[in-house]
């Protein structure tokens, strides 16, 4: 989405918030002692957080079609929008996978990692999860030209996803595939994200971009937003009804659930809407919320980065600290990282702004740099 009077700045909040409370999740998992775990208001702090993931599956599908609906046609050209495109998605793989590395040193990867790394090492994040679902958006957007039929397949898909999901973890994939493959159908070897179930969301979300610029167009926004709401609180309703057990208690069992599925997407939905009043309501142009969501991938690498890799004398920060931080020090440790994450997003950002011709060579130069260290050692 674009810097301009055209951004949809309740979508890039959504996606801030989801960012700021995703380090929130991250710390508190990597740092709590784990009896704290176990207690009420950490129930109340886990349903909180289990809407981080879909809410930014959800907008990462909601921005890559709005970004890409205006040249449709530049797209079918294979010119330079789409190979930046193309790029960017390469990089989301690239961060992905970059975060689970075994080691930073490609002697190592090749002469000391183990099976179990190497799995590791190959299970699908979201980062990985959002990267092939654009590739799917992108090819898809190319090749049917037809809107009706592009929008009509889409949302086929979202449905078919929700439905099979359950047959497709029962299916053990590297009978037939790779691990490295199957990692992105089910989650038999670990995997966080695998496109089933996840995928849905961003299949939802670009499905979901495409009526609401059909209302904006027809100037029917706020309405449309109206009705969003109510559908969406139906729809957590019914959800929750089935969940309960109350009809049938083996509706439950279900893995992944399908009713849990379209709850967590009334919610997403939700959040969405809450933004939206709030956006227009306060006339938001500019927050910190929205320069931590404009540089969204580097916000969310470098923070697992900082806690998780081993660089503080050969140990993460997850392993120092080991789960002996009480909720006060997780919270203070949560307030410094968003803090530090604002700082960069800000930093960058205003670069990027007062030197736009220089970023992506930097950036460019800043990932090939890595990539021969990465060869080198």
């Amino acid at each position: 989405m674009k810097t301009d009077s055209t951004r949809f700045v309740y979508a890039d909040l959504l996606r801030g918030w989801a960012l700021i409370v995703m380090i929130e999740v991250h710390v508190f998992n990597a740092f709590l002692i784990p009896s704290l775990k176990e207690t009420s208001w950490f129930e109340v702090l886990n349903f909180i957080n289990g809407l981080v993931a879909p809410s930014f599956l959800f907008i990462s599908g909601f921005a890559f079609i709005i970004s890409s609906e205006r040249r449709i046609d530049d797209l079918r050209k294979f010119g330079i929008y789409f190979w930046n495109k193309l790029s960017r998605i390469f990089l989301i793989f690239l961060a992905g996978y970059s975060l689970h590395l075994p080691y930073f040193s490609f002697y190592k990867v090749i002469n000391k990692t183990s099976l179990p790394q190497l799995i590791t090492w190959f299970n699908v994040d979201i980062l990985q999860c959002i990267a092939a679902g654009l590739l799917l958006l992108l090819v898809l957007r190319i090749v049917i030209k037809s809107d009706k039929l592009f929008y009509g397949l889409i949302i086929t898909i979202t449905i078919l996803i929700s439905l099979i999901s359950p047959v497709i973890w029962k299916i053990e994939f590297t009978d037939y595939l790779p691990v490295f493959f199957a990692n992105y159908l089910n989650k038999s070897h670990g995997s966080f994200f695998p496109l089933f179930p996840w995928s849905f969301f961003l299949l939802a979300g670009a499905v979901f971009s495409r009526y609401y610029v059909i209302s904006r167009n027809k100037n029917g926004e706020q309405y449309f937003i109206k009705q969003i709401f109510i559908y969406s609180i139906i729809v957590i309703a019914f959800c929750r009804l089935f969940l309960s057990g109350i009809f049938n208690t083996s509706l439950m069992t279900i893995r992944p659930n399908p009713f849990f599925l379209y709850e967590r997407l009334g919610y997403v939905l939700s959040l969405g809407v809450f933004f939206w009043y709030y956006s227009v309501k306060r006339n938001t142009k500019k927050s910190f919320v929205l320069d931590v969501s404009r540089e969204s991938l580097l916000i969310y690498w470098l923070h697992l980065e900082i806690i998780y890799s081993k660089v503080w004398g050969g140990k993460s920060l997850e392993e120092l600290v080991s789960d002996t931080f009480n909720v006060l020090e997780c919270s203070a440790a949560t307030l410094l990282l968003i803090v530090l994450m604002i700082i960069v997003a800000k930093l960058w950002g205003s670069f990027k702004k007062k030197y736009q011709i220089y970023t992506k060579p930097v950036t460019e130069g800043i990932i090939t740099l890595a990539v021969i260290i990465f060869l080198l050692i």
